[in-house]
Parts: structure tokens; sequence; C-alpha cells
């Protein structure tokens, strides 16, 4: 048989990245213009694949209207291929449903173009998730291409000559934890190893002779890929005739403009037996390590913190509450659920979100976030409004003065948190007054002492604040806007144990003599003695270097001098980071803090540490040379200047008397330039292995590096926690958008960054970027849970899930409503699922639950419900109907579970 060479146009389209969106955006459209133009006028241009990516014709017709039609009629025509993916995230800082919504998004806009492109394609994600292939698969998708996390990939994505990396070939079996396998194909020679092709004989010789020999060199099949195309590559408008001299150049080689399905097709039918299994995550593992691009978990910080807040308002508050609500008569806004993502995803391509793009580029970044948050905001209030309609609170009969509110646990955790509303009790509107007689009324209005009941008429340990008055207004839904002066109180209460998905009303109760109580709550301090905190879980000593030593009570661990910081220099880039070789940490250790108590209350304590390190201001001069001269950050000789300056770190630790964990506020005016802060967590614990929260699986991760490892780094990304433990005892450390760890040998220490800054975007040329200095206050927060043995450790993760997202409260009214006191939407139990969505799917109109197995055993799901139940994909379409009872879900699967709508009426069925 001839072998083929299969040759793939396409143009790796960054949205955004050494240029701003908008320039980038001119040249898409110029791109495009010439594309189409191409495929009308070269018949024998087959086809183009359009990047994997739908957002680009969003961007390009946003522009060029008028030719959606030529689009669709390509895209049918299966000349133009688009899709799965909305955009080409980095599938690491990006949450597990956010890669879901990206799919489901890029696959029904593709479908509405008019075909989708069913390969799953990762042409320059920094590393590939270990569950790609089971979700792709779940989406009907069995075949990848990626081009990285297997083999080294250097400066300017230069990759190596050598065959010393997991397979040996380009062809391989990429398989999940849970055993879902697909075929997986690696751009051995990137994607752009069939680059502009020339139609000139004597050069197109000296071209295939090189080229060919490198595909042969990794091909397990007659059948070699030569992708026609690079970042922002303009079209090749003579390939065909540039195909056309390579057949004539070489009549034993039958050259084909070709797409991924078909060459997958052919792949599939010719594979060898030996090829090799990848299991898991494509991280580079086995590399030297220095160009795996983990770094851009810490490059610029507030992105990441600014999207994890984005996230969970979308999938642990807004999607929730929109499907509790939905439930009980409400619309569910499934127009506004497409705009909100859509914006957040824009934040979401592999140089955005990584933060390894221009200053232009983040700041745009930061008006998205904001759009973004904006949206889930207001579905949310729209949620916490028709709540507050709606929900019976009429068993109070708490007298004149009383304020009905409700707390709404819109997660699947059980949520033990002290939570803070703001209350508005009295409203003076302008309508039928002056504006003068409202503030008058405002200013003189006296409100009264408060305590917290129940619906029980049981006392509630918390705190009322009385606030000042302060201008409000109001906007119907039938009428104008209605200003007021209003008053309100900061209501601080703790929580135990609420159910999720539920709803629980409490009251203001105005406080007087004869105020009967049930129950009189405690109030005792959790101060044992001047700085040693403790619950029934933890004991905190905070000691006078800042650090906190936390016995654990039950497993009877200690674990000392935890919550250390830690400062370096650095001369790598946003991409990559580098200390000055000799140099030595900084840590906080050697010096001394400032210790007060800030909090004493029954329900939570909180002490402050001001520590104060003296620190480099910046690199030394050589550094700016070095990058103006493009110097690899590995040969650079700068080092820190010789000036200094105090950098004060505040690190509060707060512990709550219903709370497992010891929750760490830090705050820092950073003013100096080059340098990683981190936090470091000393477990003392005996174990080669460690867990980071990856996109859905608890990933299982060595500690250790390779033989073939050479970087002095060995920085990991995680989503929500790590954890690290023995049989009997183990520490997670959950963060809120710190996405950046590393395992220290020296007795397993977490190192948590904090904060990185550099000057230089890094990469193929001088792109300066003094804005991801991150100079100014800045401010991080994470929580420490340690735990002992058994199930403590699936509790752990459970706590640092929870962690994540936020109790909802609104007030209410003394009514009768159709929403009982106490309502719970959906009951479930399990053991080692941890949950991460509820919404309802649009096509079907049904609920949508989703959890992942942590464990690597079968676990246990229990649905108490009474919709009938189906096992559906992770699209949303129904696949099974299940019997109710205990459903098994295999070790790390995906497990997504469709609640039919109560009139049995799907849209679709099976």
């Amino acid at each position: 048989m001839k072998k083929q060479a299969h040759v793939i146009s396409h143009s790796h389209w960054d949205r955004e990245w050494y240029l701003p969106y908008e320039r980038h955006h001119m040249l898409e459209v110029e791109f495009m213009d010439k594309l189409l133009d191409t495929l009308e006028r070269d018949p024998e241009f087959k086809s183009f694949h359009l990047d994997g990516q739908t957002i680009m014709l969003d961007d390009y017709l946003q522009v060029r209207p008028e030719r959606r039609e030529l689009v669709e009629r390509l895209v049918r025509e299966k000349r133009l291929y688009i899709g799965p993916w909305y955009i080409l995230q980095d599938e690491w800082l990006t949450g597990s449903e956010s890669n879901l919504r990206n799919l489901e998004t890029g696959m029904r806009e593709a479908k509405g173009y008019g075909n989708v492109s069913r390969v799953g394609y990762f042409p320059d994600s920094f590393g590939n998730m270990g569950q790609a292939p089971q979700i792709l698969l779940d989406a009907g998708i069995d075949c990848a291409a990626f081009g990285r996390g297997v083999k080294p990939t250097g400066f300017n994505n230069e990759v190596s000559d050598g065959a010393d990396f997991a397979s040996r070939y380009s062809e391989m079996f990429w398989e999940s934890p849970d055993g879902s396998r697909i075929l997986g194909v690696l751009f051995a020679n990137w994607y752009s190893n069939g680059i502009e092709i020339p139609t000139d004989p004597g050069e197109a010789a000296k071209y295939w002779e090189k080229k060919l020999a490198d595909a042969m060199k990794f091909a397990s099949t007659d059948h070699l890929l030569f992708m026609n195309g690079c970042d922002h590559q303009p079209v090749q408008t003579d390939l065909t005739d540039a195909l056309k001299t390579a057949a004539k150049l070489y009549p034993d080689i039958d050259f084909v403009h070709s797409d991924f399905t078909g060459y997958m097709e052919c792949l599939k039918q010719e594979l060898k037996e030996d090829l090799a299994v990848i299991r898991g995550e494509l991280r580079s593992q086995e590399t030297d390590g220095w160009y795996t691009l983990a770094n851009t978990a810490s490059s610029r910080i507030y992105l990441k913190q600014m999207n994890a807040r984005c996230e969970a308002l979308f999938t642990r508050a807004a999607e929730p509450l929109a499907a509790m609500a939905h439930d009980r008569g409400m619309e569910y806004p499934h127009h506004l659920f497409d705009y909100g993502w859509k914006t957040l995803m824009q934040n979401h391509p592999h140089d955005s979100i990584c933060g390894c793009s221009v200053d232009e580029v983040h700041r745009e970044m930061t008006a998205r976030f904001e759009k973004a948050e904006q949206v889930a905001l207001h579905i949310i209030e729209e949620c916490l409004a028709y709540f507050s309609a709606h929900v019976d609170t009429g068993k109070y009969a708490a007298g004149e003065g009383a304020v009905p509110f409700l707390v709404i646990n819109p997660t699947g955790f059980y949520k033990s948190e002290v939570t803070q509303l703001k209350l508005i009790v009295k409203k003076y509107p302008f309508q039928g007054s002056s504006v003068a007689a409202c503030l008058e009324q405002a200013r003189q209005e006296q409100l009264p002492e408060y305590r917290i009941v129940d619906s029980e008429g049981n006392e509630v340990m918390g705190s009322v604040e009385i606030l000042p008055y302060a201008f409000g207004y109001d906007l119907p839904k039938d009428r104008f806007r209605n200003a007021y002066f209003g008053r309100s109180v900061k209501v601080t209460l703790e929580t135990e144990r609420q159910e999720p998905f539920s709803v629980k009303s409490y009251c203001l109760v105005p406080v007087t003599e004869k105020a009967a109580e049930k129950k009189t709550v405690k109030t005792e301090s959790l101060f044992t003695s001047e700085y040693v905190m403790e619950n029934e879980w933890l004991s905190c000593r905070i000691n006078e270097n800042g650090t906190v030593d936390i016995t654990h009570k039950p497993s009877g661990r200690i674990y000392r001098e935890a919550v250390m910081l830690e400062d370096t220099r650095d001369i790598g880039n946003e991409y990559i980071y580098f200390k000055p070789v000799g140099e030595a940490p900084i840590l906080s250790r050697d010096t001394g803090a400032a210790l007060a108590r800030t909090e004493d209350k029954p329900y939570r304590a909180a002490v402050q540490a001001r520590v104060t390190m003296e620190i480099p201001v910046s690199a030394d001069d050589r550094l700016q040379q070095e990058i103006h001269d493009l110097v690899e950050f590995r040969h650079r000789k700068a080092g820190s200047s010789t000036q200094t300056l105090p950098m004060t770190v505040t690190v509060t630790y707060i512990l709550e008397r219903a709370g497992k964990g010891l929750k760490v506020e830090v705050d820092f005016d950073n003013q100096a330039l080059d340098h990683r802060l981190r936090v470091l967590v000393g477990t003392g614990l005996d174990t080669p292995w460690h867990y980071a929260d990856s996109i859905f699986e608890v990933a299982k991760r060595s500690n250790s590096v390779s033989g073939n490892w050479e970087n002095p780094c060995n920085a990991q990304h995680q989503q929500l926690f790590v954890n690290v433990h023995e049989d009997q005892a183990g520490m997670t450390v959950a963060n809120h958008g710190l996405n950046e760890y590393e395992i220290l040998p020296e007795d397993n220490t977490i190192a948590l960054t904090l904060h990185r800054g550099v000057r230089e975007m890094g990469d193929w040329g001088e792109f300066l970027t003094p804005q991801a200095q991150c100079l100014g206050k800045q401010h991080r927060e994470f929580a420490l849970y340690p735990h002992g043995a058994g199930e403590d450790l699936m509790r752990s993760y459970e706590e640092a899930y929870a962690y994540s997202s936020s109790l909802w409260g609104v007030k209410s009214e003394m009514q009768d409503g159709n929403i009982p006191d106490g309502f719970t939407f959906l009951k479930y139990s399990t053991d080692t699922l941890l949950w991460t969505a509820l919404k309802v799917q649009e096509e079907t109109g049904d609920v949508i639950f989703r959890g992942f197995n942590a464990s690597e055993t079968e676990g246990e799901l229990a649905l108490e419900t009474d919709r009938r139940i189906y096992r559906s994909n992770v699209l949303g379409e129904k696949k099974e109907y299940l019997e109710p009872g205990k459903l098994s879900v295999r070790g790390y699967g995906i497990f997504t579970a469709g609640l039919e709508k109560k009139d049995g009426k799907s849209n679709t069925s099976l």
C-alpha cells in the first residue's frame, strides 16, 4: 500500500495574546475573508479545520454578518470543520463544569451551523486533563489530537528530535483513570509541520525530504499527518498547486488534502498492536520539566481569583438556585446563562486565563470578568427575590417589628459556617414624599436590639449590628424605579450542617424584657489562652514568628509552624518561574510578628499576625538587558538588587466553632518587582504521593520527579485543594483562586503560591508586561483541613469543596407561601462522590445532577426524588432510565443524572 500524506489546513487562532483582542480580531476578519474566498474559488481546496473553536465564527460574523449563509453552506458541505469546543481553553485553570460548558456550547453551536468536527482538539493546551478521554467518549468523540504533555516542547514551541518520550509513536491510546480509552494523536513535530508547502519543484524536493523523514520517525502506520498552518497563519491559497508538485516528486506517496475525520478513520484501520497506552494527565511528567508551563497557574493571580469567583457564582449559586426556584414555578433563564457563560469563557483561552499575554489583553479580561459576574449576580438576585416572595414564613408569631429572612444553601454540600447578611429592615420611599422628609425619618429611626431565632423559636448563635441610614432603590417589574433612604442591619449567624439545596428561615426579633427563649446559646470564647484558639476538632496556637501550630484533636497529629512565608526572586516570565541560581529564599520564620486578637465571639475567633520581611526591591539591572537580547531564562545571569524594602504581610487566622478547618486570610501591599511569595505548610507526613483536585478527578501525583527532570521547580496545578496523607492522618489545603502549588521533598511541605510578579510575557520575542508585576494591595484566602483515617479523607475533600462557595440570604415578609419553610429540592447520599452541578438542561427541560467519584473504587449514590431518573451523558442527553435506590458509580467515574420534569413531558425521549 502506498503511504498517504494527509495535509490538513488550519490556523491556530489565539483570540488574544501578543496583540490585544481587537488587533487579532481585525486580522481574523481578513483571514476568514481570504479563507472563504479560497474555498469558493478553488474546488480542489478540499477543506479547512477552523481550530476546533466555534467562537471564531462568532467573532467573524460580528463584523461580516452577510457571510453567514456562505459559512453555513461550507460547514454543511464539510469543507469548513468547526467545533467541538467554544474556545480552546486552558484545561487546568478552568473548572470542571467550565470545561463541560465549553464542550456543550461548542457542539450546540457547531450543530446549528450544520456539522460538528468530532475530534477532541487540544493543539496548544499547556498539558491535558486526565479525564479528557472519559469526557470526550461520553460526548460521542472517540479520538483526540494534542500538542503538549507527552514530548518535550521548548522555546518558541520547538520540539525535541529525540524519541525518548512516553510513546514511541505519534499515535497512542489515551486512557482516563476510569478506563475510558480513545485514540490519541500527538503533534510529534508540532502543528506546523506542513506549513507553507512550496510549489517550486526544487524547493519542494528539499522541503519534503525532511518533512517526510520527520513524520515517518514517529508514525505507526502509512498515514502521515502534516498540519498546514500555525499560530495566526494566513491561508495557503496555492496549496492545490503545492500538492500537485509534491505528487509529481513522490509518485509512491499519495498526497491528500485531508481532514481529521478522514485521517482518523484511516488510522483506525491500520493501528498497530504495540501502541502505547498513556494514562491520565498529560503534564510532560517524563520531560526535563522546563517547558511544562505550569507556572502560568501563578501568573497574574488576580485573574485566577476573579475566575474562581465567577465560576463559583455560576455553578455553585446561580445555576442550582435557578433550578431550585424553577422547581417551584420560576422560569429558568437559559438565555441569560448562555450569555453569561459565553462572556466568562471568552476569558478561558489558554493565553488569556494563563495570564501570559500583553497587558492590554488582561485589562480587557478584567472588564469581561466583571460583566460575567454581574450576569450571575443578577440571576442570583432574581432567584432570591422569588424565594423571598414565595416561602411560607407564617409560622412566625414574633410580633411587631420582627424581620423574617431566608438562608439558602444552593450547593451539594452540608454547610457549617459563619454567614454574614445585610438586611434592609426599614425603607422610606421618595415616592409620595420628599427627599428631605425621607432623610429626616431615616435619621430619626431608632432600630431595636435584635436577637436571631430559627423557625422553632430557638435562639441562634450570632449578632446583629445596626448600620447607618443609606440611599437605596428598587427596580419594580411593573413600574418606574423607586428610590428611598433605608435602615439596615448586618446579621452574623452560625449555621450548622445546613442541608444541600435547601431553604431555611430565620427571624430577627426585637429584644424585650419578656422575651421567651426556647434555647439559650452558649457564650464561651474559643480562646483557651492569649493566642490559642480551640474548637471540637482543632487547637491552633499562633507562634511569635507568625506561624501556627495546629493540633488535629481526633487524630492527635500536630502540624508545627504551618503558614510560613517564603520569598524568592523570579527572573523568568509569565510562563515560567526561574530563581537566580544560588540565591537562598527569605523565610518569615527568621523574623518576629506582631500578634493581636481581632475577633472573640462564641462562634468565631481570629488572630492577626503582622510579619515584616526585608526583601530586594527587584532583580538587578542585568535582567532588563537580557530580556532585550532575548536571552532564554535558563541562561540569564541576573540576580537580586542590593537595595531592599520592608514587605509587611498580615496573616489572619480564623477559627469557627462549627468549622473543621482553620481559615487563613493574607493581605499585603506589593511594591517589589520580580519575586514570588509562597506560604509553606509543613506536613511531616511520610508518603510518596499527594492528591490534587483537578478536572472531575482527585489526581494522584508523585512527590518526586522523573529521571529526566532538570527544573528545580516542580510546581503543579490544582483546582480547589491539594492533599497529603498517610494511613492515619493528612492535611487538605483548600483555596480561593490559588491554582499553583508544589510539594517540597523536605517533610512533604505543601507550598502554595500567593504572588508571582515578572516583567515580560516570554516565549518568542520581547514583550514587556509591567502590569504582570501585580503591584498594589493584594488579598488571598485559603483554609487548612487536617483529617484522620478512613472516611475522614473524603470528608476533608467535601469540606474543601464547600469552602469554595457561600450561603445566600435574603429578607422575606410574614406571609403564607407556596414554598414550605425548610424546602429541600433534592436529597442525596453518597460515600465518594463530589457534587459539581445542578442545572436545567435547555433541550429537555430536565434537571441535571452531576458529580464524580473521587475514589478508585466503585461508589454509591442514592437520589431521593419524586422525578423519574435517567443516566445522561455529559451533554445532558438521555441514555438509560434508572431504577430508584442506590446507584453505582465506577471508580473515577463522572456521573450525570437527569431528573425528568414532574409532568413527565421532557422535550426529548430515549
